[in-house]
């Protein structure tokens, strides 16, 4: 990509820590409004998840939430991403867990340790992760996740986890070859869909060869734009169906991909495709404070538990653009400017 570049955060850089997270002052109106629906509708976990990140709350009690889904062999579950149901430990609930730890600064120590000796055991041939785990007995999952006696390995879970251990500088032998799987997916994509680049995505933000990352996400940016994976303009949404096997209203759009300015992604979008799309975010609150999930319905509870982590996600990509009264100091990387993007 040609133009003034934004330069990418470091791969090594450690995550914010509580201290410096930004101290809650003008509170806004859709916050409050948000906050009210946390309140109502969140498990325990995602309360927790908003006192700590908008309420100025300790970490402590996220950190307890969470632990109530770790198992003995040292993943988790019990429905911590709500489209898998169940006790047993799936690759899907370890993306879930690494991104809340990754927020609150302690995605490392014993506990990751022990993860990554899971993640060890559960690796398929090629040393990358499944979508779902064969188990001893199947429990609900949505239909979408297909269970497999032999699942293949998938970008779609490796790539966050390898990426947010590298983000957090941990270091563990299993990483060695997930890393050349996530590369080798990656840098042959031909054809994708949005959850599979957004999965990318995490993995490039966070590996640590720079120069490889920035190339291979100039590659993928022009693979997104020229194969239509991204909604650049929401108000002719109409006109760009979601992709195959997704749900009517299952679009992505630039803040899905970048979500924070420092992703390498952002440099995808010109700051006025990257406006368009906030705009539009801000405006997906509900009348009832809560943003909607975009995912095809296919139980009660994963519905209602989705919605929470959405609304969770909606504010904390705001905040990160200074889209939130709250926002601090940190400012919008919307005048930060981006590459040209690929045509």
């Amino acid at each position: 990509m040609s133009g003034d570049e934004v330069p990418p955060a470091p791969a090594t850089a450690a995550p914010v820590p509580p201290q410096a997270r930004p101290v809650p002052g003008a509170r806004s109106a859709p916050l409050d409004r948000a906050e009210r629906f946390i309140w109502l509708t969140a498990r325990v976990l995602e309360q927790r998840r908003f006192a700590f990140h908008f309420l100025g709350g300790d970490a402590g009690p996220v950190d307890t939430a969470l632990a109530s889904h770790l198992n003995g062999d040292g993943g988790y579950g019990h429905a911590l991403d709500p489209d898998v149901r169940g006790p047993l430990s799936q690759p899907l609930h370890t993306v879930y867990a690494l991104r809340v730890l990754d927020g609150l600064g302690r995605c490392a120590g014993p506990r990751v340790e022990r993860l990554c000796g899971h993640l060890t055991r559960v690796s398929t041939a090629e040393g990358a992760l499944p979508v779902l785990s064969p188990g001893p007995r199947e429990h609900p999952a949505a239909p979408y996740h297909l269970a497999q006696d032999d699942p293949p390995g998938a970008l779609l879970t490796t790539g966050p986890v390898v990426g947010l251990l590298h983000r957090n500088r941990v270091w563990h032998a299993w990483l060695f070859r997930a890393t050349d799987f996530c590369w080798d997916r990656i840098e042959g994509l031909r054809h994708s869909h949005p959850y599979e680049v957004r999965s990318a995505v995490d993995f490039l933000d966070g590996v640590p060869d720079r120069a490889r990352a920035t190339a291979a996400a100039d590659r993928l940016g022009r693979l997104v734009r020229a194969q239509g994976l991204v909604v650049l303009d929401p108000a002719r949404r109409r006109e760009h169906p979601p992709a195959r096997g997704y749900a009517p209203q299952e679009q992505l759009f630039p803040h899905d991909f970048a979500t924070r300015p420092e992703s390498l992604a952002r440099g995808w979008f010109t700051a006025e495709e990257l406006r368009r799309s906030l705009d539009f975010l801000a405006g997906r609150q509900q009348p009832d404070g809560g943003w909607p999930q975009r995912r095809r319905p296919w139980a009660p509870g994963s519905a209602l538990e989705r919605r929470p982590i959405a609304t969770l996600e909606a504010l904390l990509t705001l905040r990160a653009y200074g889209r939130l009264p709250d926002a601090g100091s940190a400012g919008s990387g919307l005048n930060r400017p981006g590459p040209v993007p690929p045509r």
